[in-house]
């Protein structure tokens, strides 16, 4: 049986080395790169199914060995799962070890001190005793010093500092096993949301999962076990986008109206990129912007519609965007006005009523559309707000708007551009131990520091009597000192040692000669 335990007995050793958990910390590193690199499917789905189709073989290779899920895929989870369990098997013996190493007492003067690699020797006129008290004063609290008396009749000092580089390694590897417990916990317990809010009233929202664009859940927070905060974000005030003289994004900012509970007063805030707003344990960021553009559309049948329809940019650089207006007639009349367009800020003409956009600044901006008429429900499937499915329409028009201008088509259909207004994304995120995480970030640094900046050192002072012809007999003491972990600093430290040791010792006198008594004549 106990041959048959060996080799589990010898991947358990190897599982539970510091070595080995490096490694696997190493690999973890290497395996979240992907995800910041690829676009993952549970954070846009769309964009991972566009990256896969337009890069054939290699973006169904991909997807088949889990790139873009990687924070959710067996072989991150097996990865996570093995450095928890290293990292648990080499922390709680080295624990045990540097408790019994705390507890005990310094080890004896070695016989030989003059054989160390620093040792010093002189000679003092206080006794053994007496000596001893000074230097256990000299060499100050920061030493652990232990007095023991040899049978030869010496007295030897003990001392041992740097247990704290020891302490530090613990609480930087303990601190990295509590990290990886709380984002497991934080990914179970946490949520997040977003929603697209329109500059002006009436387009904001309250932290209900009803009322989001997009509701990412995790395991707990999907099974109801957490309840969100009931606060409200009454209004974007106003949204404000900076840019650089060449078009480059220098700031961001939102003005907003909120309630930190339903009965609340309203208060006022502002959130900014990486700054966000602090509600009930939630965060309100700012994820992104675009535009808006408003159109007053009249109908064959004779109504008049005001619409303001979200643009999602295409264009990152210029903040080109598209976006579709959707408007019923009658049921069953098969009179609905779809309308596809882009919506340019800086508008240029490439020919051929082909608009673009030079920069994302808004200056003139041109709402380029496509009027369709017919039967908006489309192949019948779903639909996103975003898009037209003009499948059982037909298309009656095109033009493209400056504001205030407007397009007359057929069947009495006119489409006027009024204007546009900012939108701005807002994710609101809960992570309950987001501040946990903090707290053992912090203790990685500061036992890394003491990991890194702290030694370890032994010295031992032995006193012994020493011998002289003709005077009182001095005594002797040797130093002989001990690094355990150096990197060349050593021996400096010990001769500052052994110079205070020795200005702790009043110096010897030196012998007088004796009296010498000669014969005079009478």
């Amino acid at each position: 049986m106990r041959n048959a335990l060996r080799p589990l007995r010898i991947v358990w050793r190897r599982l539970t080395s510091m070595r080995t958990a490096l490694i696997l910390l190493f690999l973890l590193a290497v395996a979240a790169v992907p995800g910041s690199l690829l676009p993952q499917r549970p954070l846009n789905a769309s964009k991972t199914a566009s990256y896969i189709s337009s890069h054939g073989s290699w973006g169904r290779f991909l997807d088949a060995i889990g790139m873009f899920d990687v924070f959710g895929s067996v072989w991150f989870a097996a990865v996570y799962l093995l450095l928890f369990v290293s990292l648990v098997g080499c922390l709680i013996p080295r624990i045990r070890v540097h408790a019994r190493a705390l507890l005990r007492k310094p080890l004896p003067a070695p016989r030989h001190l003059d054989r160390l690699p620093e040792s010093a020797r002189f000679e003092t006129s206080v006794g053994a005793d007496e000596y001893a008290a000074s230097a256990r004063s000299a060499l100050g609290r920061r030493w652990r010093v232990v007095r023991r008396e040899e049978s030869s009749g010496a007295v030897t000092l003990s001392a041992e500092k740097g247990y704290s580089r020891e302490t530090g390694n613990l609480i930087f590897h303990i601190a990295l096993l509590s990290s990886l417990v709380l984002i497991a916990v934080g990914r179970l317990y946490n949520y997040e949301g977003q929603r697209v809010v329109v500059e002006g009233p009436n387009n904001g929202f309250c932290n209900t999962i009803s009322q989001y664009d997009s509701w990412n859940p995790g395991r707990f927070a999907a099974e109801g076990k957490v309840q969100p905060a009931p606060f409200c974000i009454d209004e974007l005030t106003k949204f404000t986008a900076s840019f650089t003289a060449d078009g480059e994004p220098s700031s961001f900012r939102a003005d907003i109206r909120y309630r930190p509970s339903l009965d609340a007063k309203e208060r006022t805030a502002t959130i900014r990129v990486n700054h966000p707003l602090r509600l009930e344990g939630d965060r309100v960021y700012l994820i992104s912007h675009g535009f808006a553009p408003s159109v007053t559309v009249h109908m064959p049948d004779g109504t008049v519609v005001h619409d303001t329809a979200v643009f999602i940019p295409t264009d990152a650089a210029t903040l080109l965007s598209e976006g579709a207006f959707k408007e019923s007639g009658k049921p069953d009349a098969k009179q609905d006005i779809g309308i596809s367009g882009l919506f340019a800020p800086t508008p240029v003409d490439k020919g051929n009523g082909l608009i673009t956009s030079a920069s994302p600044r808004v200056e003139n901006p041109v709402l380029s559309i496509f009027v369709y008429l017919g039967d908006l429900t489309g192949s019948g499937g779903p639909q996103s707000v975003y898009s037209l499915d003009h499948s059982k329409m037909k298309r009656i028009g095109k033009a493209n708007l400056h504001v205030g201008q407007t397009t007359t088509l057929s069947n009495g259909v006119r489409v006027t551009f009024d204007g546009w207004k900012p939108w701005a994304s807002l994710q609101v995120s809960h992570d309950p131990a987001q501040g946990w995480l903090l707290v053992a970030a912090v203790a990685m640094v500061v036992g890394l520091f003491g990991s890194l900046g702290v030694r370890r050192r032994r010295l031992w002072v032995r006193i012994a009597p020493g011998a002289r012809d003709g005077g009182p007999s001095p005594t002797v003491v040797t130093v002989g000192g001990l690094a355990r972990s150096d990197s060349g600093h050593f021996p400096a430290e010990f001769a500052t040692l052994a110079e205070k040791l020795q200005a702790a010792a009043p110096p010897v006198e030196p012998a007088q000669p004796a009296d010498v008594v000669g014969a005079g004549k009478d």
